[in-house]
């Protein structure tokens, strides 16, 4: 099954990638740790890293596929070029597509997270609270069906409806 996570950053897509992989399990592709390895790479940040993470992210995720095993793609997936993306792969592997879109429906919590957290990836810049307004105003709505979860309710809870969700879309007849 591929599994692609989507929302603004810091609204909590990675605490519940990581904790369903853990549960299932399932390999993380995450976008951020790869813009950072560029970066560190010398890929000037003048050039569209962005993308092209996205491009590596899905050939990792290709490979893990491609041995039968289940992929959590963590990203912001704001477009439909990259939701495109996703939906490509998962049908050039027959597999099941499951969308979880996680938002923070508190925004002082959220701009909290943001300015607190410290991920330590090294080479990359985490957003300013302006910028992941930008991103919001530039967020395209979805149309696919997906799991919307609220990041204020607790992690174990949102993990758990996320496994229900993926029970219900692992069934041949949720494909697609």
């Amino acid at each position: 099954m591929l599994i692609v996570m989507a929302g603004l950053p810091a609204a909590g897509k990675s605490s519940i990638a990581e904790e369903l992989a853990r549960k299932l399990p399932a390999a993380v592709v995450s976008v951020d740790p790869v813009e950072a390895a560029m970066r560190r790479a010398g890929v000037d940040r003048g050039q569209p890293t962005g993308l092209a993470a996205y491009f590596v992210a899905e050939a990792v995720a290709d490979g893990v596929l491609a041995v039968g095993q289940s992929v959590i793609i963590d990203a912001v997936n704001a477009v439909e070029a990259a939701r495109q993306q996703w939906r490509a792969l998962a049908s050039r592997h027959q597999v099941p597509v499951a969308v979880i879109e996680v938002m923070c429906s508190d925004a002082q919590v959220h701009r909290r997270r943001l300015e607190r957290r410290t991920r330590s990836i090294v080479g990359f810049e985490e957003p300013t609270w302006e910028a992941v307004q930008q991103r919001r105003t530039e967020y395209e709505p979805w149309t696919d069906h997906r799991l919307v979860l609220d990041s204020v309710g607790d992690l174990a809870s949102n993990v758990t409806k996320a496994r229900e969700y993926l029970a219900l879309r692992s069934r041949p007849a949720a494909r697609g």
